[in-house]
C-alpha cells in the first residue's frame, strides 16, 4: 500500500487519449466492483465500436491492464476480470515514515494524546474484546515536511501486549513500535472516504467539510486481537494506490 502525495500546477489536465480512456473506464469498472473477478470484458470489436476507435488501441490499452494483472486474456474466449490472490497481497503494513521519505520529504511525528482506560462498547465491536479489557488508546499525528500528513488514532489491547502500557510513544510512533515487538497473524483493511469533521481538519490543518481518505485496520496474532487504528489522510492530495495478482490454478 503506498499514499503519494500528488504536485499540483494549478492547470487544467489535458484530455485523455482514447487509450488512456478505455483504460480508466475498465479499471473504473474494476476497482469499483462493478466487474467482480471472472467478470468477461467486452470483446476487442465491442470496445472498438462503444469508442469508435481502431482495433489497435483497445488492445494496447488490454494489454495494458493484462501486464498490470487486472485482467487476463485468453485466446478465442476474451479477456476477464483477475482473481486476486488475497487481501493480503492487494494491501501491506507499512512504516509511515517510510511513506514520507518516499515522497522525499522530512518525517516528524508528534504524540498528540495517550490514556489507558477500558474498553466501551464501541471499542467491542472495532477490535472484538470483552468491555473490561485494558486499551492503552493514542493520537497522534505524522508529518511529511511542514504540513500534516496522517492523523493516526489507535487502540493497543493491553491484555495482548502488556509492555505497551510502559512506553510513552513519545519519540517512537505505535505502528513501528508494534510491528517490531508484536507479530501478526491476520490483518483486516477498510477504506473509505470520508469528509472531515472540526477536531480531524484542526488536526490535518484542512478546512472542516474537506475530503479525507480513511484507512482503518485491525490486526490479530492467533486469533488474539492487538490493535484497531485510523489513519486519516486530506484526500486532495493523496491516493491509494493498491497492485495485484491473478490467482494461481
Amino acid at each position: 500500500m503506498v499514499h503519494n502525495s500528488n504536485d499540483r500546477n494549478g492547470g487544467e489536465s489535458p484530455p485523455a487519449s482514447l487509450h488512456q480512456r478505455i483504460l480508466g473506464d475498465i479499471e473504473a469498472h474494476i476497482f469499483s466492483g462493478e466487474w467482480p473477478p471472472g467478470y468477461r470484458i467486452p470483446f476487442e470489436h465491442e470496445l472498438t465500436e462503444q469508442y469508435g476507435c481502431s482495433r489497435m488501441t483497445v488492445n494496447k490499452a488490454l494489454t495494458q491492464l493484462a501486464k498490470g494483472g487486472l485482467i487476463e486474456r485468453k485466446r478465442r474466449s476474451g479477456s476477464f476480470v483477475a482473481q486476486p490472490q488475497s487481501q493480503a497481497a492487494v494491501l501491506e503494513i507499512h512504516d509511515i515514515r517510510e511513506e514520507v521519505q518516499q515522497l522525499g520529504l522530512p518525517y516528524r511525528y508528534e504524540l498528540l494524546k495517550m490514556r489507558k482506560r477500558k474498553a466501551s462498547a464501541s471499542d467491542r465491536k472495532r477490535l472484538d474484546i470483552d468491555t473490561d479489557t485494558l486499551l492503552l488508546e493514542l493520537s497522534c499525528r505524522h508529518f511529511a515536511g511542514p504540513r500534516p500528513f496522517c492523523l493516526e488514532e489507535r487502540i493497543i489491547n493491553l491484555g495482548a501486549v502488556p509492555e505497551a502500557d510502559g512506553e510513552d510513544f513519545r519519540q517512537v510512533a505505535p505502528g513501528p513500535w508494534l510491528l517490531d515487538r508484536v507479530p501478526w497473524s491476520n490483518a483486516e483493511h477498510s477504506i473509505r472516504a470520508v469528509a472531515a469533521d472540526q477536531e480531524t481538519a484542526g488536526a490535518l490543518a484542512i478546512s472542516e467539510g474537506s475530503p479525507c481518505l480513511v484507512v482503518e485496520r485491525r490486526t490479530w496474532n492467533a486469533g488474539q486481537p492487538i490493535t484497531h487504528v485510523r489513519l486519516t489522510y486530506s484526500g486532495d492530495n493523496h491516493a491509494l494506490i493498491a497492485r495485484f495478482t491473478p490467482a494461481q490454478g
